[in-house]
C-alpha cells in the first residue's frame, strides 16, 4: 500500500489531457479538448477558457470520437484540465492575433487525422510491417491483441525486447515523474510522501505521450525506424500532401523536424477521449446509477476493496475522487512485488541480466540508486480482461493466473517460484539486496502454510467484477 493515495491525480493537467511541459501546452491539445467539452454540453466551461461557445458549425475533432463518447460520463478531471488547455491554446493559438478558433480547430483536426493514419502505418517501421496499431489493438484496449509476453519486431520481425506492450488508455491522468509524489492539498494530506510516482512507461521514464512514442520508433527491437525512414515513408505514402498541409509545405524537406511532427500528431491522436479514455465500462454505468451489478460482480467488488482480502484498491483506486472524477484504477505509483523471472525471454538467457524497472537498464537517470531498483509503475486495470499478457514481462496470461500469484506469493511460493534442492528460489528476479523494495502489505502478508487471502471461488467473482471495467457497456446487452 502507498499511503496518501486517496484519489484521482490533481497533477492530471501536466499529463496528457493537457500536456502542458516547461509552462506550455500544445494548441492540438487545446483543440481536442474543445472538441470534447462542445460534445458533453460543457459550453461554459469552454466560453471560460476565452474561446466562444460551440456551434453548430464546430468541426468534429474526430469522427471515430463520436459513438463512445455518447456513453461517457462527463469527467471533471478531463474537463479541468481540457478547460486549462484551452486557456493556454487560446493564448499561444494567436498571440498576435494571427489564427482563429476556425484555424485552431482545424490545426487539430488535420493533426488528429493524421495521427491515426500514422499510428495504423506499418511504412514507419524499419521492416515495414509494425504498425503502433500492431501492439497496441483498439479492440484490446489499446493492448497487444495476442498472448506474447512480448512482441516481435526489430527489421526482420523476430527480435523481442524485455517486456510487455502496456496499453495507451487513460494515460491522461498519469502525472509526470517525481521521486516524492504528494498530494494536492483537496486530494487529500499533502505532507505525506506518497513516493516515486508517475510517468507513461512501466519504469516512468517519460511524461509525454510523443516522448512515449519515440521509444518504440526508434528501438531496434521493436519498429527498428529512424527519422530518416520515417521521413521517407512519409513522402512516400498517400497522406503525404495532409502532412504538408497540416505541418507546412516544407515540413518533409528535415528529416528532424518531420519525426518531431510525426511524435506530435501521435500524441494529438492518443488524446481523442471517444477512443482512449471514455468512461464507457459497466462499473462507470454503476457508479452513475445506471447499471446493475451482478452479485458476483458486486462481491469481487467488496473483495477488490477489502484490505485483509484482495486489498487491490491500495494501488488500483476504485473509488470517485473528492471532485467526483472516475476512478483510474491505479495510484500511478512505482512498487516492487516480486514478479517471478520470465525464462520464456531471451534477454533473460542470461543469468547476470535483471530487468530493475526505475533503476535500469532502459531508465538510466536513476541507475546505481538502491531504492528504485525492482520498482515498476502501476498500470490502471481498465480494460484489463482484454489483455493476454500480465506484468511488465508479460510472465502470466490470465486474469486468474495473476489473482493466485497475488493471493499466495506468500503462502506456496513454491507455485510460482524455482525449488532448487527442494528450497524454492523465491523473488528469482530480484537480487536479494534489493528485497527490501518489495511490497508487504497484504496480501504480501503472509507466510507458507498460512491461508491464502483468496480462494477459489472468490477469484472468480473479483474476475467477474474486472469485466466490468471494460470499455464499451451498453444496458441490456
Amino acid at each position: 500500500m502507498r499511503l496518501g493515495l486517496t484519489g484521482i491525480r490533481k497533477t492530471a493537467g501536466r499529463a496528457q489531457a493537457g500536456a502542458a511541459q516547461g509552462g506550455r501546452a500544445e494548441p492540438a491539445s487545446a483543440g481536442f479538448a474543445f472538441g470534447f467539452l462542445c460534445r458533453f454540453g460543457l459550453a461554459a466551461v469552454a466560453a471560460s477558457a476565452g474561446l466562444a461557445g460551440c456551434d453548430s458549425g464546430a468541426p468534429a475533432v474526430a469522427a471515430d470520437v463520436g459513438a463512445s463518447a455518447q456513453h461517457a460520463p462527463a469527467n471533471p478531471l478531463v474537463v479541468a484540465s481540457a478547460a486549462q488547455a484551452l486557456k493556454v491554446a487560446a493564448r499561444e493559438a494567436a498571440p498576435d492575433g494571427g489564427q482563429t478558433r476556425a484555424q485552431v480547430y482545424e490545426s487539430v483536426r488535420k493533426m488528429t487525422a493524421l495521427g491515426k493514419q500514422l499510428f495504423f502505418d506499418p511504412s514507419l517501421s524499419g521492416s515495414g510491417k509494425l504498425a503502433c496499431a500492431s501492439c497496441h489493438s483498439p479492440d484490446h484496449g489499446f493492448a497487444p491483441a495476442n498472448a506474447l509476453s512480448v512482441q516481435l519486431g526489430g527489421n526482420d520481425m523476430h527480435r523481442t525486447g524485455m517486456r510487455a506492450a502496456p496499453t495507451l488508455k487513460y494515460l491522461q491522468a498519469v502525472p509526470a515523474f517525481a521521486e516524492h509524489y504528494h498530494e494536492s492539498d483537496d486530494e487529500g494530506d499533502e505532507s505525506v510522501d506518497a513516493g516515486p510516482t508517475g510517468g507513461l512507461t512501466w519504469d516512468g521514464r517519460v511524461d509525454r505521450g510523443g516522448d512515449q512514442a519515440r521509444i518504440p520508433l526508434l528501438s531496434s527491437f521493436e519498429m527498428g525506424s529512424s527519422p530518416a525512414k520515417v521521413t521517407a515513408a512519409i513522402k512516400a505514402a498517400p497522406y503525404a500532401a495532409d502532412f504538408r498541409a497540416a505541418f507546412g509545405e516544407h515540413i518533409l524537406d528535415s528529416d528532424d523536424a518531420t519525426f518531431k511532427a510525426v511524435l506530435q500528431a501521435l500524441e494529438t491522436f492518443e488524446q481523442t477521449p471517444g477512443l482512449f479514455y471514455p468512461y464507457s465500462s459497466k462499473y462507470d454505468a454503476y457508479l452513475a446509477g445506471k447499471a446493475q451489478l451482478s452479485r458476483a460482480e458486486l462481491h469481487g467488488l467488496q473483495l477488490f476493496n477489502d484490505e485483509k482480502k484482495g486489498n487491490c484498491a491500495s494501488c488500483h483506486i476504485s473509488q470517485r475522487s473528492r471532485d467526483g472524477a472516475p476512478p483510474q484504477f491505479s495510484d500511478f505509483g512505482l512498487i516492487a512485488i516480486g514478479v517471478p523471472r520470465n525464462r520464456a525471454l531471451a534477454v533473460n538467457r542470461d543469468p547476470r541480466f535483471y530487468d530493475l524497472g526505475a533503476c535500469g537498464p532502459e531508465r538510466t537517470d536513476l541507475k546505481g540508486r538502491a531504492e528504485f531498483c525492482g520498482i515498476f509503475r502501476t498500470p490502471t486495470l481498465r480494460n484489463v480482461a482484454l489483455k493476454k499478457s500480465f506484468f511488465h514481462n508479460g510472465i502470466y496470461h490470465s486474469l486468474e493466473e495473476v489473482l493466485h500469484f497475488y493471493a499466495e506469493r506468500d503462502t506456496n511460493p513454491g507455485k510460482f517460484y524455482p525449488v532448487v534442492k527442494g528450497k524454492v528460489q523465491k523473488f528469482d528476479d530480484l537480487p536479494k539486496r534489493y528485497w527490501a523494495n518489495l511490497n508487504t502489505e497484504p496480501p504480501f502478508d503472509r507466510k507458507p502454510g498460512d491461508q491464502p487471502a483468496l480462494d477459489e471461488a472468490e477469484i472468480k467473482d473479483m474476475v467477474a467484477f474486472l469485466n466490468t471495467l471494460t470499455d464499451g457497456y451498453k444496458a441490456g446487452h
